[in-house]
């Protein structure tokens, strides 16, 4: 397959962004990035794909999503963070059957490859996480994923399991489906946070973590005042502190948020090269805070991006969190912060370096596997000026989802023409509206 596009932003080492070069993919490959060349092309026939009006891009790679929650969209809006878990979110979840859950996760994975995001790191739920590892195969994104985790609960007492049963469960699950589907799903061990797991928990599923090469450790950390509060009272330490007095955190570990940071946590991200994914609508829309990302940047700690749920922010586009990651710094830090390019590699090759995957996906080079977007940046909302600085300010500031016209995965096309070719949109918001009436009615029962 060859892929002509108006440029490439390569986002690989050398920042390139190549104009009247071509891509070549072979098995799902990128074998060959060279000057267009009609000779060689006509060798091709039908299958070179002429895009010379759209920007390649790396796919966009997302470090913490819950599929799980899609369906609850608009149904926890203008709660903090406790609340918000224990009035809506546990009940929901915890109402989850295999029909509503994959209705959810499938809601979830459509909006995600419309708006260009071929990889993502998922906390699943706390049962039948089948449904969604299942779903991540038939759909051919590439995820890392695993059953959430909890065995402790004082907000909602019915969502909670045994610890035995907990580590048992997530044992047999990594054995079923890590390394599946030609590498693309992975596991990956994700305790709720703190206050719902104990340490038994925490601990175990870290060690078990080592049996599962790629896998990774992922959980919430430092999201919330109250929530670090009651972890200050539980075990008379603050989140990262506790995680690293039980020896939990290390390379492979991915924490979502760390807003409410102190100097010693942060020093501790540093020392144990811990992954922070920076998740900004959420933050804002749970009224938890601003993450002081510059700081973590500049310490070389490794930063990227997430939506969270589809109920704290509301969508799942990498593009508004793009937007809000670089915006919402510049009046604490000043406007030179949190450049275009910069937080544009934090949704790309920082991401999938955050989930060590970076000598897969995240840029463009031959030897990564063809996991690529074309982007429309000629619309009347982007720059009229076209050079480098621009295409990554009309992908930062200016872009939607909708700019988003198609992806691939592996070389395999998901999203054609802005058209998914998994999914029927009527089908599929049809299923979903019946599955969240059923579950609604098992909240109030």
């Amino acid at each position: 397959m060859i892929i002509i596009p108006k440029n490439i932003v390569t986002d690989d080492g050398k920042d390139r962004i190549l104009k009247n070069h071509f891509v070549e993919i072979e098995n799902g490959i990128i074998v060959r990035i060279s000057k267009n060349d009609e000779k060689y092309f006509k060798k091709y026939k039908s299958d070179v794909y002429r895009f010379e009006n759209l920007t390649l891009i790396p796919g966009f790679v997302q470090t913490h999503i819950h599929l799980c929650q899609t369906l609850f969209r608009g149904l926890a809006d203008d709660l903090e963070l406790l609340d918000w878990l224990q009035l809506r979110i546990f009940p929901y979840e915890n109402a989850h059957n295999k029909n509503s859950l994959l209705s959810s996760v499938r809601l979830g994975i459509n909006e995600l490859l419309l708006g260009g995001t071929t990889t993502l790191l998922d906390m699943g739920t706390l049962r039948h996480q089948e449904v969604i590892f299942e779903e991540l195969q038939n759909s051919g994104i590439r995820a890392i994923a695993g059953k959430c985790l909890i065995d402790e609960n004082d907000l909602f007492h019915a969502f909670k399991s045994d610890t035995i049963s907990e580590l048992d469960e997530i044992y047999q699950l990594a054995k079923t489906y890590h390394n599946t589907s030609n590498g693309k799903i992975k596991y990956g061990f994700a305790p709720r946070f703190v206050l719902s797991c104990s340490e038994k928990l925490l601990k175990e599923s870290f060690e078990m973590k080592k049996d599962f090469a790629g896998s990774l450790y992922h959980t919430h950390s430092s999201e919330n005042k109250n929530e670090i509060a009651e972890v200050k009272r539980r075990h008379n330490k603050e989140n990262i502190e506790y995680f690293d007095s039980i020896g939990v955190i290390d390379d492979h570990s991915v924490l979502a948020h760390c807003i409410h940071v102190n100097d010693k946590e942060t020093e501790l991200l540093r020392k144990n090269n811990v992954r922070v994914s920076h998740c900004p609508s959420s933050n804002l829309k749970l009224g938890s805070g601003i993450a002081n990302i510059p700081k973590y940047l500049k310490k070389g700690i490794s930063v990227s991006l997430g939506a969270d749920g589809a109920p704290c922010n509301n969508n799942l586009s990498i593009f508004n969190e793009m937007r809000l990651a670089a915006l919402i710094q510049k009046p604490i830090h000043g406007s030179t912060v949190m450049d275009a390019k910069t937080v544009f590699k934090l949704a790309t090759i920082e991401g999938a370096k955050a989930l060590h995957l970076q000598n897969e996906v995240g840029s463009i080079e031959v030897g990564k596997k063809a996991d690529l977007v074309l982007m429309d940046l000629n619309t009347n909302v982007h720059s009229m000026h076209e050079n480098d600085e621009s295409v990554y300010s009309d992908i930062v500031y200016s872009s939607s989802s909708d700019s988003v016209h198609s992806v691939m995965i592996e070389g395999e096309w998901k999203v054609l023409n802005k058209k998914s070719l998994l999914y029927n949109q009527t089908e599929l918001n049809q299923k979903s509206k019946e599955e969240l009436k059923k579950l609604l009615k098992r909240v109030q029962n």
